[in-house]
């Protein structure tokens, strides 16, 4: 098996990571790519994928403690993203984790793979309530409509959301799209080999398992596989 038929999602006891797998198991099959989608919290198995895949439920802080908590995971991660740029796809809070810091219940240390903070929600309307949670439609920026990872999803696409806190970004080029919640919402965020989305792209029906899918097939600039 070649190192880019397997693709890594990463345990470290953050929610249930069935729905994940068999999503990303489903369209690795409909879209015929060969690849085999394994749940595990095995860096060694982690630096021999192809691509790798962060999930995220919970606070912050928890989930950088429950990654950086297992020996190994978090050079294995330097090492296959930021060295090799293989592919990687945060989701929610494993997205989040990709800023430089959070502010949930603190002042936390993201993994600092791009500009930004991790803060609070704060829609203008008081009506609103925190969580933001439910379906919300996307809003594509300029970037977000070039990216190959966001092709055939279009403005107006709706996504499955559950989060009380948001990335804001610095530069306008690493955000993808973002929501309407009474003021904008990061809802995706990318950077060469990095993905991310505040979504649940496994829970989002056909829009989630499409993004999955240009995902897996994904071959961004200067990736070793």
């Amino acid at each position: 098996m070649t190192q880019d038929e397997i693709v890594a999602i990463i345990d470290y006891g953050s929610g249930n990571l069935r729905s994940a797998e068999k999503a990303f198991a489903r369209m690795a099959a409909e879209a015929e790519t060969g690849q085999t989608i394994i749940v595990t919290d095995d860096p060694a198995q982690v630096a021999d994928a192809g691509r790798i895949v962060l999930p995220g439920v919970g606070a912050f802080a928890d989930c950088k403690s429950g990654v950086t908590g297992i020996p190994g995971m978090m050079e294995a991660l330097e090492q296959v993203v930021r060295v090799e740029k293989r592919p990687y796809f945060g989701i929610c809070v494993g997205m989040q984790l990709m800023a430089e810091t959070g502010l949930e219940h603190g002042r936390h240390d993201g993994f600092g793979w791009l500009e930004g903070v991790v803060a609070p929600i704060e829609p203008t309307d008081p009506s609103l309530k925190i969580p933001h949670m439910g379906w919300n439609e996307l809003q594509l920026t300029d970037y977000g409509r070039a990216h190959p990872v966001l092709d055939c999803i279009k403005d107006g696409d709706h996504a499955y959301f559950v989060h009380s806190y948001a990335f804001q970004t610095v530069d306008d080029d690493e955000l993808l799209a973002a929501v309407d919640y009474a003021g904008p919402v990061t809802a995706m965020v990318g950077q060469d080999n990095m993905i991310g989305t505040q979504f649940h792209p496994e829970k989002s029906q056909e829009v989630g398992l499409r993004l999955i899918g240009n995902f897996l097939k994904w071959q961004p600039a200067g990736a070793s596989t």
